[in-house]
C-alpha cells in the first residue's frame, strides 16, 4: 500500500473543531515551510493566488511541510480543476479555493478533489500516491479521507448563496476572506459594520451546516473577535509578514542606541 499523506490527521482535527494555527507562505522557497513547520504550526498555506509560486516551488514547499509534520495546504491560483489537481498530486493535504461564489462552483471544487463520487484525475506515480508501487484503491481511499477542501468566501454574491455553499457535500470548511469583501463592499476597514455583518452571516451558515470556519488574523484582537463567532482555524500573518515585523522591531531597537 502506498503511504498515506503525512497530513492525514489534519482534516479530522479540523472537522472536530480543534483550535488550529497556521500561516501563509508567500516566499517561493522550501525554507520558510521548513522553519515554520519545525516551530510547530499545525498547517501552512502555500499562496499560489497572490505570490510567485510555480509548480516547482509549490512542490518544494509541500515537501518541506511534510518533512516537519505540518499539514501543507495550497491556496490555488483559481478554482479550475487542473490547478487543484496539480497541487494535490504534489502531496498537498488540501486546498483553499478562492472566489467560491456559488453553490454550483462549490460542487465543482468538491468534485475536483475527490476520486469516489468526484472527478479527480488519477496517477499512481505522483508524490501523493507514494511515487508508485502501491495499490490503487488503497491509495484512493486514503486520499479521499485525508484531502481537505476549504471554500474561500470573499465575494458579495456568495452571501446570497451562503447556506447552499456551506451545505455542499465535499466542502469541509469555509474561509472568510475579509480582504476581498472589504474591497468589494467599499468598506473603510476589514472590521467595519458591513464586514462584521458579512462575517456573522458566513459563520452562522457554517454553523447550520456543521462546518468549521477558517480565518486570517494579523493579531490577537482580531483572533479574539473571530474566535467569538466560531472560528477554529487561524491563519496568522505570513512568512513575509512575520519577517517584516521582527526585522522592523530589531532595526528600531538598534537605531535607538544612537538616539
Amino acid at each position: 500500500m502506498a503511504p498515506a499523506p503525512l497530513g492525514e490527521g489534519f482534516r479530522a482535527r479540523l472537522l472536530r473543531g480543534e483550535l488550529l494555527v497556521g500561516s501563509f507562505l508567500k516566499t517561493p522557497t522550501l525554507h520558510a515551510a521548513e522553519i515554520l513547520g519545525g516551530m510547530g504550526f499545525d498547517f501552512l498555506v502555500v499562496d499560489e493566488e497572490h505570490s510567485p509560486f510555480d509548480r516547482q516551488s509549490t512542490d518544494a514547499a509541500l515537501f518541506a511541510a511534510r518533512a516537519t509534520g505540518a499539514a501543507g495546504l495550497v491556496r490555488v491560483q483559481s478554482p479550475a480543476a487542473h490547478h487543484i489537481l496539480s497541487v494535490l498530486d504534489c502531496g498537498a493535504t488540501g486546498v483553499l479555493v478562492p472566489h467560491v461564489a456559488t453553490a454550483a462552483l462549490a460542487g465543482q471544487v468538491a468534485a475536483a478533489c475527490r476520486y469516489r463520487g468526484g472527478k479527480r484525475g488519477y496517477s499512481g506515480s505522483v508524490r501523493a500516491a507514494g511515487h508508485g508501487g502501491g495499490k490503487m484503491w488503497d491509495y484512493i481511499a486514503a486520499a479521499d479521507a485525508a484531502t481537505t477542501v476549504v471554500a474561500q468566501i470573499e465575494d458579495p454574491e456568495a452571501l446570497d448563496e451562503i447556506d447552499a455553499i456551506a451545505a455542499t457535500d465535499g466542502i469541509d470548511a469555509l474561509f472568510i476572506g475579509r480582504g476581498d469583501l472589504t474591497a468589494a463592499l467599499g468598506a473603510p476597514t476589514n472590521d467595519a459594520p458591513v464586514i462584521r455583518d458579512a462575517v456573522d452571516r458566513i459563520a452562522a451558515a457554517a454553523k447550520r451546516a456543521g462546518k468549521p470556519v477558517m480565518v486570517f488574523v494579523g493579531g490577537m484582537k482580531e483572533a479574539e473577535w473571530l474566535r467569538s463567532i466560531g472560528a477554529t482555524a487561524f491563519v496568522h500573518s505570513s512568512d513575509q509578514g512575520m519577517m517584516k515585523q521582527a526585522a522592523g522591531k530589531a532595526l528600531a531597537d538598534l537605531r535607538a542606541l544612537g538616539a
